[in-house]
């Protein structure tokens, strides 16, 4: 990721924005004002969607009280991708990876939806 003023992400070197933008190409299932659901490029489950935020978010931790509604609206788009891909009733894991230690690759928040198959427990 590229340092951009004040020290901040450069969101221009960021492949989710460019992703939303449109600037990159991705498999989109929805996109809202809020937030895209696109296919992961590698997938760990047959459904593997990412959703993330239009707006440029580092990650959870970097949230505040002012984004409360980011985050429902995060859950919901999550819940959506469960129903569109048919893993609401059979079961479907969101999980969201915060730093490197956790495989954070790409620092725009996102959540991995995860399902059509059994997930074993613990992961990783």
């Amino acid at each position: 990721m590229v340092a951009g003023p004040a020290g901040g992400v450069d969101t221009g070197a960021c492949p989710f924005c460019a992703i939303v933008a449109g600037r990159l190409p991705a498999e989109v299932l929805f996109s809202d004002g809020e937030t895209v659901a696109f296919r992961d490029i590698a997938p760990q489950a047959p459904t593997h969607v990412l959703v993330v935020p239009r707006r440029h978010v580092t990650h959870f931790g970097t949230l505040g009280p002012d984004d409360a509604a980011l985050v429902a609206a995060l859950v919901r788009s999550a819940q959506r991708v469960a129903d569109l891909e048919g893993v609401a009733e059979s079961g479907y894991r969101v999980v969201a990876n915060i730093g490197h230690d956790a495989g954070n690759s790409v620092p725009h928040l996102h959540l991995h939806v995860l399902g059509g198959r059994r997930l074993t427990w613990p992961p990783g």
